[in-house]
């Protein structure tokens, strides 16, 4: 059993005593209504844990700050929405307008449809099971688009005709280098697609844009690799765009993204049309480790206790396994699966699914520094993956819960 008094580092590295109760966050109830009203106004240090929390005032800071980046190059952004999936992010990032912005699933799309945004972009591949929920999306918001790089899945939606004067939107996706979807800009396949979106069937299907991902800013080294690609990226998307005019097939945007790339932006990016990264809105350690932005942009932390003592291997035991943190970063950070704030001299070494051991990067660990009930604060290094466990975001300014944000799940 804990002592009476317990050592609590909270997620601003502030440490305070408390009685256990209020360490374990035991109030009647607590845990079956952890997303309710209940919580704003109370410590962020008496939240059940694991808990995933979000500073307020970075995530607010990163957003306008990638508004200024857009702005001062004359580029729309286009934010995701996929990082944390939520009317209030999705608000933030932009900037109040709900208009312009990109998802990756459908129940992203719907759920972001009902909370009032539009101009959609569902940027996944058509997938055809899909069609008629993205049929019935298309004839309800002013403009819901989808994204194609087959002849195949303009073929099935030319099938699917909507309603009388509603056309598909259609985005055509560019590989430029990510390796993931797409067509490459040289192969011919890619104009001869683009032709087929914009001119086979005019009161039909109309061709939105050209999309490009420069994921792979996600393997380089800080920021000159990150501009390198980025410059690449932009030059191979120009240069098709290039192509496209010269062969008479109108085509009035262009979009890339990332947020590495996004992060830091190369001038020819302002000759796009617009940019949709969404990560940035919270960062995480793969992006500092990256050089996307500094440890002082990440606004996510997950909050865990410490529930156990074992000096026999010198390890502490905390309540947060791969299903509150997720198991990217070990093998990317000398901490293990995450940063553990404050404390940069311990390690999460493993972790299952309710359970994560800690131990000292060397020597002997102090357990008296971390009694049981102990509150730690780790650095996620990958938010998209860590947010996508957490069923509500408890949102916090100086210290206390201003709000809970609750994320759709699904596809």
């Amino acid at each position: 059993m804990p002592e009476e008094g317990d050592l609590v580092h909270s997620q601003a590295g502030v440490q305070t005593t408390r009685p256990v109760q209020a360490a374990y966050g035991a109030t009647p109830g607590s845990h079956c209504s952890r997303g309710s009203a209940m919580w704003v106004g109370r410590r962020v240090a008496e939240l059940p844990t694991p808990a995933f929390v979000v500073d307020e005032a970075v995530a607010r800071r990163n957003a306008e700050r990638m508004l200024q980046r857009c702005r001062a190059l004359g580029l729309r952004l286009r934010p995701h929405m996929k990082t944390h999936k939520t009317l209030e992010g999705g608000e933030l990032m932009t900037g109040g307008t709900r208009r312009g912005i990109v998802v990756s699933t459908l129940a992203e799309a719907r759920f972001f449809a009902a909370g009032g945004f539009d101009d959609i972009l569902y940027a996944y591949p058509l997938p055809f099971d899909k069609l008629e929920e993205c049929a019935v999306l298309a004839q309800r918001l002013e403009a819901f688009q989808v994204l194609v790089d087959s002849r195949d899945a303009l073929a099935q939606l030319r099938r699917r005709r909507l309603a009388r004067g509603v056309r598909w939107l259609v985005w055509m996706k560019l590989d430029c280098g990510n390796g993931r979807a797409g067509l490459r800009h040289t192969d011919p396949g890619a104009l001869e697609l683009a032709r087929a979106i914009a001119q086979e069937a005019p009161e039909e299907v109309a061709l939105a844009g050209v999309y490009a991902h420069c994921g792979n800013t996600y393997g380089c080294s800080g920021v000159p690799e990150i501009q390198a690609v980025a410059q690449a990226t932009t030059a191979a998307t120009l240069e098709f765009m290039g192509t496209l005019q010269e062969a008479g097939v109108t085509c009035p945007a262009s979009s890339i993204g990332s947020t590495p790339s996004c992060s830091h932006p190369v001038a020819d990016m302002g000759k796009l049309t617009e940019v949709h990264p969404g990560n940035y809105i919270f960062y995480d350690l793969q992006q500092v480790t990256i050089g996307s932005c500094q440890l002082e942009d990440v606004a996510v932390r997950v909050l865990t206790r410490v529930i156990g003592h074992y000096p026999h291997r010198n390890q502490l035991l905390v309540d947060c396994g791969w299903a509150g943190l997720s198991l990217h970063g070990l093998g990317q950070l000398p901490t293990g699966y995450a940063l553990i704030e404050g404390h940069p001299d311990l390690k999460l070494v493993g972790m299952t699914q309710e359970h994560g051991r800690v131990e000292p990067v060397v020597g002997a660990l102090d357990f008296s520094k971390f009694p049981l009930g102990s509150l730690l604060a780790l650095i996620p290094y990958h938010a998209c993956a860590t947010a996508a466990m957490h069923p509500v975001y408890y949102v916090h300014a100086e210290g206390k819960v201003v709000a809970t944000w609750k994320p759709v799940r699904g596809w």
